[in-house]
């Protein structure tokens, strides 16, 4: 097993929805945790697909800190809100659910939010944007997650990448979708450059004297003992950009619904010992139609990007990408290869397979 290679869509789902079932989790919420890591491949986003299938789902729910059978409970509603404890349930069930309730609430009210407490890792963000966009309308997501960032002149990880994503509806055949940590790098990133036994470019990560690391298997082991930093986006400089946008998520996913936060969220008790995450999320839509309709929102929201693409290039480049173009340009070339895996997955893959007694022969086995 050297060097690495494609795996058929179909066959990565099936496999990942056995998987998930052989754990406990039930059909119809395997297949959802199956398509949302699928997604995360065919847009390129490596580090949030089959890569963390193992590491973060699987091994998590064989260390009893996330339940595989999840319990959605709306425990506050209005018309247009909605406070969901998911009970440290299957985190991109819980996300699916809430942003479905968020969507139908704008449908009905022109805007719909959904705040979630008690939830796990929900892969990536726009998944749940583009659920919105594909409906015209507006997907606003935003999730807590494990201590990583330190704050500007800080050296102590207080607060999670915490990423906040947009998606908004065009005429064109992709959607506006900015889904972005707020800090630099982060944690998933780290673990791909580790996998293939790459350095981390310096000015990202920080110890905690302040020095820049570079290690990626150091920062992994140091950022888990607590020991390590990511740095805000925005760098040294202008770090209270991304620290600043990193607080406002972290609030608006622990206030609104009373849930945890920065260190609650570190998955370590007190004795050291391994608990659920505990994380927090809001999802937010809103319906074009009730402005001034979504055919002319779309025209004019493509009417922008076009507009920004045409215009003049940096020395050296022939092109403008906006928000979500690269995403839609690396499906395009993946939809006939298949999902990317290395040397690493191939083993967890196997490992799993054999484990679960699952009837799958992989192709680099023949």
């Amino acid at each position: 097993m050297n060097g690495e290679i494609y795996l058929d869509w179909n066959f990565i789902f099936n496999f990942m929805t056995d998987a998930f079932k052989a754990v406990g989790v039930p059909e119809a919420d395997a297949k959802i945790c199956a398509d949302i890591l699928v997604e995360s491949d065919k847009k390129g986003i490596e580090s949030h697909g089959v890569n963390r299938f193992k590491p973060i789902y699987i091994d998590r729910i064989n260390a009893g800190i996330q339940n595989p059978v999840t319990n959605f409970e709306v425990v506050k509603e209005t018309m247009t809100t909605a406070v969901v404890d998911g009970h440290d349930g299957m985190g991109m069930v819980i996300s699916y659910k809430a942003m479905n309730m968020a969507i139908e609430k704008a449908k009905k009210c022109g805007m719909g939010m959904v705040a979630v407490r008690n939830s796990t890792h929900f892969g990536i963000s726009g998944y749940y944007a583009e659920m919105a966009t594909k409906q015209n309308l507006i997907g606003i997501i935003g999730t807590n997650a494990r201590p990583s960032q330190a704050p500007q002149f800080g050296v102590e990880a207080l607060i999670g990448t915490n990423p906040m994503t947009f998606g908004l509806p065009t005429d064109e055949d992709f959607p506006f979708l900015l889904d972005c940590a707020t800090t630099i790098t982060q944690r998933a990133a780290i673990e791909v450059w580790a996998r293939e036994g790459k350095a981390t470019p310096e000015g990202m990560v920080i110890d905690s004297k302040g020095n820049y690391m570079t290690d990626s298997k150091e920062i992994l082991d140091a950022l888990v003992k607590g020991e390590a930093s990511l740095v805000p986006l925005g760098g040294p400089h202008v770090a209270y950009k991304g620290f600043g946008y990193a607080t406002v998520i972290e609030i608006l996913s622990s206030a609104l619904q009373m849930g945890s936060y920065m260190k609650m969220l570190s998955g370590i008790g007190e004795n050291g010992e391994r608990q659920p995450h505990h994380l927090g999320h809001f999802f937010i839509a809103i319906d074009t139609e009730a402005f001034e309709g979504s055919e002319n929102f779309k025209k004019t929201c493509g009417d922008i990007l076009r507009s920004i693409r045409a215009s003049k290039k940096a020395p050296g480049r022939d092109r403008i990408y906006t928000p979500g173009e690269m995403e839609y340009l690396k499906w395009l070339d993946r939809k006939d290869k298949g999902v990317r895996i290395n040397e690493s997955i191939e083993k967890e893959l196997v490992e799993i397979r054999d484990r679960y007694k699952l009837d799958y022969v992989f192709p680099f086995e023949k």
